[in-house]
C-alpha cells in the first residue's frame, strides 16, 4: 500500500510559501524580491495579501508602532510581541526578525540565545542583525552555526546611527565605500544568506553587488540590488513628514485615518451617530414589562 500523500499545488504557484531556496532561485533568475516591514496582525495581513516575498519585523517598529524616538530603546520582549502578531497574519512570505540593540552584541552565546527566542517563540524563519564589523560578523557566524539563517545589514545602520554621524548616507568616499564592500563580503563569508544595503550610493551598491553571491536587498541603494525593502508606514504614509529621500509614498493613509476619526467625532457631537440603523430592538411587550419592573423598583 502506498504511503504517499496527495499534495495539492495551488493554481497560482506564487502563493506557495517563500523559502531560502526559492529566494536563491529568484536571485539566479533575476526576479526582483519584494520585502516590506510589518509589526502587527493587520499589517501582516495586508502585506501577505499583496503577495510580498519577505516580511521584516523591523526594530523600526520601536518608532512606527511603539512611539520611541529611535530604534535603540526597544526591548527584546517588545519586539517578540510584535513578531508573534505578524506571524499570525502571514501564510506565504518568508519572515525575518530584527535583533534589537543590546540583544546580541555582548557574546556569541547571547546572540544565539536571542536568535533562538525569535525562531521558537515568534515563528520567524530568520533573524537580521546590523553592522559588518568584527563583532557583528562573529555574532552572525555563531547564529548561522547554530542552524539559524541570518540576514546582515550594512551602510546606514540605525542602531548605531550616532556613531555614523546621524541618519545620513554612507559609503560616499572611496574609503567608506571600500568598507561597505569589506563588511558585505565578511558577512557573506560568515554564512549570511542575505545582506541589506541601506543609504549608500547607487554606483557603490552596483559595484559591491557584483562581488556578492548572496541575496542583496536595497533601501536607498539604487536599482542594482536583488530586491527592495521599505517600511510599511513610510510607503503607505502612516506617519508625519515625507521620510527619507529614498522613500516612495504609495498612499496617504494617515490623512485618511485622521479624516475618518474626525468625521466620526463630528457625527457624535452633532448626535448624527448612532442612528436608527445602529441600534438593537426589543419586543414591545418585553419593553413594557421591563418599564413596569423599573418603575416598581
Amino acid at each position: 500500500m502506498s504511503t504517499m500523500r496527495n499534495i495539492t499545488v495551488p493554481a497560482d504557484a506564487s502563493r506557495l510559501p517563500v523559502t531560502l531556496p526559492r529566494l536563491a532561485e529568484k536571485k539566479r533568475l533575476g526576479e526582483p524580491v519584494v520585502m516590506v516591514t510589518a509589526y502587527d496582525y493587520p499589517s501582516a495581513l495586508a502585506v501577505d495579501k499583496a503577495g510580498v516575498d519577505v516580511v521584516l519585523v523591523g526594530d523600526s517598529g520601536a518608532m512606527t508602532v511603539l512611539g520611541y524616538p529611535s530604534t535603540v530603546a526597544v526591548e527584546l520582549d517588545e519586539l517578540l510581541v510584535l513578531a508573534k502578531a505578524v506571524r499570525r497574519g502571514l501564510t506565504t512570505p518568508f519572515m525575518v526578525a530584527d535583533l534589537p540593540f543590546g540583544s546580541y552584541e555582548v557574546s556569541d552565546e547571547q546572540a544565539v540565545t536571542t536568535a533562538f527566542r525569535f525562531i521558537k517563540e515568534s515563528g520567524a524563519d530568520a533573524v537580521k542583525l546590523e553592522g559588518g564589523g568584527e563583532t557583528s560578523v562573529a555574532r552572525a557566524r555563531a547564529i548561522v552555526n547554530a542552524g539559524i539563517p541570518v540576514m546582515g545589514h550594512v551602510g546606514l545602520t540605525p542602531q548605531t546611527s550616532t556613531a555614523l554621524g546621524g541618519y545620513r548616507a554612507q559609503g560616499r568616499t572611496a574609503e567608506a565605500a571600500a568598507e561597505v564592500a569589506r563588511q558585505s563580503i565578511a558577512l557573506q563569508d560568515a554564512g549570511c544568506f542575505s545582506v541589506v544595503f541601506e543609504a549608500i550610493p547607487s554606483a557603490v551598491a552596483e559595484a559591491v553587488c557584483e562581488k556578492l553571491d548572496i541575496l542583496v536587498i536595497g533601501i536607498g541603494a539604487g536599482p542594482a540590488p536583488d530586491g527592495q525593502v521599505l517600511v510599511f508606514h513610510d510607503l503607505l504614509g502612516i506617519r508625519e513628514g515625507r521620510g527619507a529621500r529614498f522613500v516612495q509614498r504609495y498612499a496617504d493613509i494617515l490623512d485618511e485615518m485622521v479624516a475618518g476619526v474626525g468625521a466620526y467625532a463630528d457625527d457624535v457631537r452633532a448626535r448624527r451617530y448612532p442612528g436608527p440603523d445602529h441600534g438593537y430592538s426589543i419586543p414591545d411587550e418585553e419593553l413594557a414589562t421591563f418599564r413596569k419592573t423599573l418603575a416598581d423598583a
